[in-house]
């Protein structure tokens, strides 16, 4: 775990920064975004499917509404958190009790927040591959850990804050066209990366596909849904994912 989350900070930068110039461009780059965007599902039913849940590697859950920014976030271990993301307002509960101490909800919001931009980050980083802030590069052709050929792209970020020199290896199968391997890179100058991860079992949800297979660790009750109740996001009871999916 501490290998995700010493990533966050830059994660941040990534779903606030701003957009990248055009010159900064790299045209076979964007190509191969675009065509990785239509094999999972094309960008407009990205864009539709709302309401997104997952396990972060069978621990913590997130529902998410990405249209509203409204989050449910239970951290596995007694806390559960309603908030939003866009705003960072919201309420927590410890065991069932609400937490009425204005710094100690602070600290949980916060949490939760940072907790959402890595989780979703492992979620769903192959739709965000144009997202405004990110410089994308192509890189050449590759393989893969599976041995399978691959194209590369090379992310870095725009005012990432304290991690200016991180970057990744996103590894796109020349078949399927989709991504199946991201590394990281401590720093732009190292010669080998802090670790390898696969994307793998590439599965359908709603219109759209996901990858809950990261290798060693996987994701769990990965979920999409058109319609939530409200209490899913106004309500700390627990919820039955399961039943939600039968509705």
């Amino acid at each position: 775990m501490g290998r995700m989350m010493t990533i966050v900070s830059l994660l941040i930068m990534i779903f606030l920064s701003g957009d990248v110039s055009a010159q900064d461009r790299d045209a076979r780059a964007d190509e191969l975004a675009d065509k990785v965007m239509v094999a999972m599902g094309g960008q407009e039913n990205y864009d539709n499917t709302r309401f997104i849940a997952w396990r972060f590697f069978g621990r913590r859950l997130h529902v998410w509404d990405k249209w509203t920014g409204n989050l449910r976030y239970e951290n596995g271990k007694g806390a559960t958190v309603l908030m939003n993301v866009n705003t960072k307002e919201g309420k927590a509960w410890q065991e069932g009790a609400a937490i009425e101490d204005a710094a100690e909800l602070e600290k949980m919001l916060e949490g939760a927040y940072r907790a959402w931009i890595n989780d979703s980050y492992w979620l769903v980083m192959p739709y965000k591959l144009k997202d405004p802030g990110v410089t994308l590069v192509y890189s050449g052709e590759g393989k893969m850990e599976n041995d399978r050929d691959a194209h590369v792209l090379t992310l870095t970020f725009d005012s990432v804050g304290v991690t200016p020199e991180n970057k990744y290896e996103v590894l796109i199968d020349k078949e399927r066209l989709l991504v199946e391997q991201w590394n990281f890179y401590q720093k732009a100058s190292d010669e080998e990366p802090r670790f390898k991860t696969p994307w793998a079992n590439w599965e359908p949800h709603g219109k759209i596909l996901l990858s809950a297979d990261r290798g060693k660790s996987k994701h769990s009750d990965v979920a999409v849904f058109d319609q939530l109740p409200d209490s899913v996001f106004s309500s700390p009871e627990p919820i039955d994912l399961a039943a939600l999916k039968a509705q």
